[in-house]
């Protein structure tokens, strides 16, 4: 019996489900992860049924087991009946994100099995007149494209407040900015550096925020900020990734209306911790957040998203594995950074003045 994990976080909620099987003998306990304010809540699945095969010698089976077969029938006939579980369906799937910025949501999925699973989405609102995107700059007349940073130093360098790794490139490389290739679609501020590599697609965003997932040829005219990735996971809601393979993943989906641009990494590698999805499985994950469209960004050790922790210094949210080493930050080519407002405050309640107060009593 495998064991699946749904944890509530009362600082940051939104620990999310993600089984696919009925669930049953539910236990909470409580835990800490980067927090003791967690609640677990771990469910056991249901084994599959073994089916047994029988025979009987020629003629009638006997009465007894006439009966049995009967009442399993049945009873194997109501099981099948029963209504899917609501977690069984990606699109019926409810989360619970967190504000942590002005129009910038988060929220962690985590599953204990025995392939456990860890990922970290942020929900971006398009609509927000103060969000604004912002992609690796171009190293001007150096070699190659760009020069290489770690997301951490991506962020403080150019203030976001948050950012994700991007388009794959090579190559790899341990010395912050050494020149890199960008093998993919790059658009910084309307400067298109780097085009597209084969049928591999891009998210594009516009300068107004319209944004949208598309496989080339592209139409860059109208394009402020875009990054490229591989293939696409999700097409008008339709999950058409391939492989099995698992691994660390980076990917970005937009809602149906392009309300929303969802920004999705997976750890991997890590027994224990993460060991990955297959991009099917990513594409599945970001439809039960509410992607319609999706695309497969660089992914593996290059795995990386950093938020900023309010005094512009940058932590990292997922644990990362470069040079299988959990913990370590890849050297990339280019980051997709947004900025966004601080969280508007609650103003205290105001007791009431001397004059308001003399106003309500009432003579005697």
């Amino acid at each position: 019996m495998f064991a699946h994990k749904l944890c509530y976080n009362t600082e940051r909620r939104g620990f999310a489900e993600n089984a696919k099987f009925p669930l049953e003998d539910a236990q909470h306990r409580h835990g800490s992860f980067g927090s003791p304010n967690r609640v677990c809540r771990e469910y056991r699945m249901k084994p599959t049924p073994i089916r047994k095969h029988w025979s009987f010698p020629r003629g009638k089976p006997p009465r007894f087991t006439s009966i049995a077969l009967c009442i399993g029938l049945l009873l194997n006939g109501l099981a099948l009946s029963e209504p899917p579980h609501p977690a069984d369906t990606a699109e019926t799937q409810a989360h619970h994100w967190d504000p942590l910025f002005k129009g910038i949501d988060y929220l962690q999925f985590t599953r204990d099995s025995h392939e456990p699973l860890s990922a970290h989405a942020l929900r971006i609102d398009l609509n927000d007149p103060d969000i604004r995107f912002f992609v690796t700059p171009q190293n001007g007349e150096r070699d190659k494209e760009t020069d290489g940073l770690k997301a951490t130093t991506f962020l403080e360098k150019h203030g976001c407040q948050v950012a994700i790794n991007a388009t794959p490139f090579s190559p790899d490389g341990e010395t912050e900015g050494e020149p890199r290739d960008v093998l993919g679609v790059a658009v910084s501020e309307g400067d298109v550096y780097s085009n597209a590599h084969g049928e591999w697609g891009a998210l594009l965003i516009t300068k107004n925020n319209e944004a949208r997932i598309e496989t080339p040829p592209f139409n860059t005219g109208d394009i402020y900020n875009a990054v490229g990735g591989y293939h696409l996971l999700l097409k008008d809601g339709a999950n058409i990734a391939q492989g099995d393979e698992k691994h660390p993943r980076t990917a970005v989906g937009l809602s149906k209306e392009t309300r929303y641009l969802f920004l999705l990494v997976v750890d991997g590698r890590q027994s224990g911790h993460s060991i990955g999805a297959s991009t099917s499985e990513t594409a599945e994950l970001l439809k039960s957040l509410g992607a319609h469209d999706a695309l497969n960004l660089d992914g593996g050790g290059s795995t990386v998203m950093v938020i900023d922790q309010g005094n512009g210094k940058a932590r990292i949210v997922n644990r990362p594995i470069h040079r299988h080493l959990p913990g370590t930050e890849r050297i990339t080519a280019n980051h997709l950074g947004v900025f966004a407002k601080p969280l508007p405050q609650e103003l205290p309640a105001q007791p009431d003045s001397p004059k308001d107060a003399a106003s309500t009593e009432k003579p005697e």
